[in-house]
């Protein structure tokens, strides 16, 4: 029998969870995808079920008294074990492995079994990525108790980065309170990093550590990446998420001395604090309403390009900001790399579906070579990567569609001897 792997993805105001079965080859190392569940819009109900499994299909089916991360996880569980198409996940117990998407792992270099010590850990840190660490550890929390006997697994954003080097990730501060306090770059976005070199690499059929690329994860969270030799060398957040571009909801990078101008109430707790969560005021701002929210009043950002490409003002500073700061980071990576690049690689929602912003960000770096074919680009289809260069560019752009729940599930079989010998 194949072993069942949960890949769970816990954000801010939704739960993914990916179920997958171990290859029957134990040489292989990709394992095969038997159903996906989210459980999305916990923070502004009523929460919708989008559920798949083979020509099965569930679209916002709308579900009572689901509120938090918990709630959702619980209902998926049950979901799962009693639909009859899914013989192999029939009960709780064939569950053997799960693993989870933790923002913020500090200084951890690669994925950890979940025990008190690693929970402790993560929980420490959820100051640094309070909207995502927190609702990580509702759900581990819960595995624990409804899957006892499963393998808990943390895989980290932050791991992916921990190759970046000292004169890069130290900041410029007292380094006696930085080492006390851990303060430093460390970066995030690293799953979804980590599958892109993969799937990168196999498509340029190039070995990963000899893999040059300038990677962009725009969704709601957005950054940038310069990858050398399959590795990160320099990415735009930082400490914790906010630095760098701006999202849906963050400012991305600002002057520091910006919120004490803005609000004289900037260190004061804010009111989303907890016993356990100390949010200052200005982190609330500068995290939750701030970015596209605060200029437009949406965090949908198909609806910026949509007024963008009609001329709307306001939609159009939207837009035309994020070009910017993307093309801010573009640049110096590909001098990072010494213009040895394989690849400008677009992905996450945004770099995947946003054919307007490619066309935008490639035309704002085509003096290093950069081109795009105008009708790949607005249609790349279905595949995992998809060359949108234009023919005789000098360098490629790609489109990737990143799958962090597939790299979780990899990493799974990838390195099972280490977690069964703990």
């Amino acid at each position: 029998m194949p072993e069942i792997i949960l890949s769970i993805n816990a954000g801010s105001s939704s739960v993914k969870i990916s179920v997958y079965a171990s290859p029957p080859s134990p040489s292989s190392s990709t394992p095969h995808l038997l159903a996906e569940a989210v459980v999305e819009g916990l923070t502004a109900p009523p929460a919708k079920l989008n559920y798949e499994r083979g020509d099965q299909k569930i679209k916002n089916q709308e579900l009572k008294d689901i509120n938090t991360q918990e709630d959702g996880f619980k209902y998926i569980l049950d979901h799962l074990t009693k639909d009859e198409g899914l013989p192999e996940l029939a009960k709780r117990e064939d569950i053997k492995f799960t693993c989870h998407r933790v923002v913020h792992g500090g200084d951890y270099p690669k994925s950890q079994i979940i025990d008190s010590e690693t929970y402790h850990h993560i929980e420490a840190l959820s100051d640094l990525a309070p909207l995502h660490n927190g609702p990580a550890l509702s759900i581990v929390k819960a595995v624990s108790t409804l899957l006892p006997h499963a393998t808990n697994i943390a895989y980290f954003d932050s791991s992916f980065h921990t190759s970046i080097p000292a004169h890069i990730h130290t900041y410029p501060i007292d380094q006696t309170i930085a080492k006390k306090n851990k303060l430093r770059k460390y970066g995030f976005h690293g799953i979804s990093y980590s599958f892109i070199v993969h799937a990168v690499g196999d498509f340029l059929q190039k070995p990963q550590d000899s893999l040059n690329i300038v990677a962009l994860h725009l969704g709601s969270g957005a950054s940038a990446c310069c990858i050398k030799a399959g590795k990160s060398l320099d990415t735009s957040m930082g400490l914790t998420p906010l630095a760098g571009l701006p999202g849906a909801t963050r400012s991305g990078s600002i002057d520091p001395s910006l919120m004490f101008h803005f609000t004289h109430s900037a260190g004061q707790p804010s009111h989303a604090s907890t016993e356990h969560l100390h949010i200052t005021r200005a982190e609330e701002i500068l995290n939750k309403n701030s970015g596209w929210k605060s200029l437009t009043g949406t965090t949908d950002f198909g609806a910026i390009s949509k007024g963008w490409g009609e001329g709307d003002e306001t939609m159009g500073l939207a837009f035309d900001i994020f070009v910017d700061r993307i093309t801010n980071y573009v640049a110096p990576y590909f001098t990072k790399l010494d213009g040895k690049v394989d690849a400008l690689v677009f992905a996450g929602g945004i770099g995947e579906r946003g054919s307007q912003l490619r066309k935008a960000v490639v035309e704002g770096v085509r003096c290093l070579g950069f081109e795009l074919d105008e009708g790949k680009n607005a249609n790349p289809g279905g595949e995992v990567v998809t060359d949108i260069s234009k023919e005789g560019a000098r360098y490629k752009t790609l489109v990737v569609k990143t799958d962090e729940q597939l790299e979780m599930a990899r990493g799974v079989l990838e390195d099972k001897e280490r977690f069964v010998a703990q």
